[in-house]
């Protein structure tokens, strides 16, 4: 029974992620960025100075920084370790190239996303910010649209409870954690028919305790959390991969190398170079839009919750949390592997990435490992929290507001936190995959509709600022 279920898992991924969900996202994010005169490039510096300096006199729950923070602390998670390492062992070092190609139109893709959630949110008698794809199909799209909008909230909170939110952070937690305190399974437990590690039991209930702790807390307290955490330990693993490039600088031009001849199939046999292309592709993109969540919908429900009245200015914010989530970390962690060449040596998981970092690091084995678990611990953890929030706006919407029902997940939420661990590397990746692949089709059908609206918006608004200069 559990075999014919894993096949069927296995067979839904490789079907919702084939190459029509592949190429619709791609076309999307290039027809953006070719409509936009590809802002991503011309306005980062812009967005990035966006990104810290909070607009003043915006109605909204959080500061724009903070509702970046709490995308970013959904995005930055077990996607940059363990998922660029699962892209790479599954497609070869080419998939680096296609996530790094995936994200860059996927800039564009978030600027439209960020935008079109301020311009359609909405905003209660309390100050209860409503926002997001589902709200952007049925204000922007109309009413008719609204079982578009349905589908998208329904999947969106099974994304939270079964796919990135949960299964795939905490079993990355616990596993970085046993790594560590328990590489060989000196210490060993059995629970539900299988033996686990005593530290699998440990770091499970630890972080049940603590997500717990922040999620009952609601949007404010998972920001407040997020500004803390996720800036700190963002540069603190960005500091550690660039330790390796520079401590391996001659390796890295064969590294590049190797990337772009394997994304084109070059390194295979004659007749395989296709099959190896898109299995890099498939595995890239796929990875990618894990990570960075460009297209699937997510980050406009934290971007509808920002103190501002200008959309562009949040559609830009919103477009620096890809190009740092992907372009910069996720680069970092796959330069890290394909220098050591750890992803061809039989290793699962944050295994590769753990052993790349001992390999490229100029320091003691212990040191490398402990810097690599303890940014994944609190990668995984924000993320967590992030994927809780988004996960209950869905379900708001999805019921009409139905608050007894929210909390009803909220605490299903903590509980499939404390499941996590106990679950298989490759069935909770796949699983992940697949509600992420549901999430988006809405999501990339309102934003192709919808796309007039972002470029008559943003046309506007760099009008005006060029006037307000002359």
């Amino acid at each position: 029974m559990l075999t014919q279920l894993n096949n069927f898992i296995i067979w839904l991924d490789d079907v919702v992620w084939g190459i029509p969900l592949i190429v619709l996202i791609l076309s999307v994010g290039i027809y953006l960025t070719v409509r936009l005169g590809l802002l991503q490039i011309r306005h980062l510096p812009r967005a990035l100075k966006y990104m810290v300096k909070n607009e003043e006199g915006g109605s909204g729950e959080v500061t724009s920084f903070g509702a970046l923070c709490t995308a970013l602390s959904a995005t930055i998670g077990t996607g940059n370790i363990v998922g660029v390492a699962t892209a790479l062992c599954a497609g070869g070092p080419g998939a680096l190239f296609w996530m790094i190609l995936a994200a860059f139109f996927g800039m564009a893709t978030k600027y439209a996303e960020g935008l079109l959630a301020i311009k359609y949110r909405t905003i209660d008698e309390k100050g209860h910010v409503l926002g997001g794809p589902f709200y952007y199909i049925e204000n922007g799209m109309g009413r008719k649209w609204r079982p578009l909008a349905k589908i998208f909230a329904f999947f969106g909170a099974g994304v939270g409870l079964f796919g990135i939110g949960t299964f795939t952070q905490v079993n990355g937690i616990s596993g970085a954690v046993k790594n560590f305190f328990d590489p060989n399974n000196a210490h060993m437990i059995s629970l539900f028919g299988k033996d686990y590690s005593y530290m699998v039991l440990v770091a499970s209930v630890i972080i049940t305790v603590c997500v717990a702790a922040v999620v009952l807390g609601g949007i404010k307290r998972i920001a407040a959390v997020s500004q803390v955490v996720v800036p700190f330990m963002a540069v603190a693993y960005v500091l550690a991969a660039l330790s390796i490039i520079i401590s391996n600088i001659q390796e890295v031009p064969a590294a590049i190398a190797l990337v772009v001849k394997s994304a084109f199939g070059v390194k295979a046999m004659a007749g395989g170079a296709l099959g190896t292309m898109l299995a890099a592709m498939q595995s890239g993109i796929a990875r990618g839009i894990f990570s960075n969540e460009a297209g699937l919908g997510s980050a406009p429900i934290a971007a509808a919750a920002a103190q501002t009245k200008e959309p562009v200015r949040q559609g830009l914010v919103s477009m620096t949390g890809t190009f740092i989530d992907t372009i910069v970390i996720c680069t970092m962690t796959g330069l890290s592997i394909v220098i050591s060449g750890t992803w061809n040596v039989g290793l699962e998981g944050v295994e590769v990435t753990t052993k790349a970092f001992q390999m490229g690091m100029p320091f003691p084995p212990v040191v490398p490992s402990f810097i690599l678990m303890l940014c994944l611990v609190f990668f995984a953890f924000t993320t967590i929290l992030g994927w809780n929030y988004y996960g209950e706006r869905c379900l708001e919407y999805l019921t009409n507001g139905r608050m007894k029902i929210v909390m009803g997940y909220r605490y299903l939420y903590i509980l499939a936190v404390f499941i996590g661990p106990f679950m298989t590397v490759e069935a909770v990746w796949k699983i992940a995959d697949i509600f992420n692949a549901l999430m988006a089709l809405p999501n990339l059908i309102a934003l192709a509709a919808l796309s007039p609206v972002v470029i008559a918006e943003t046309k506007a608004y760099f009008n005006k600022l060029k006037s307000d200069k002359e």
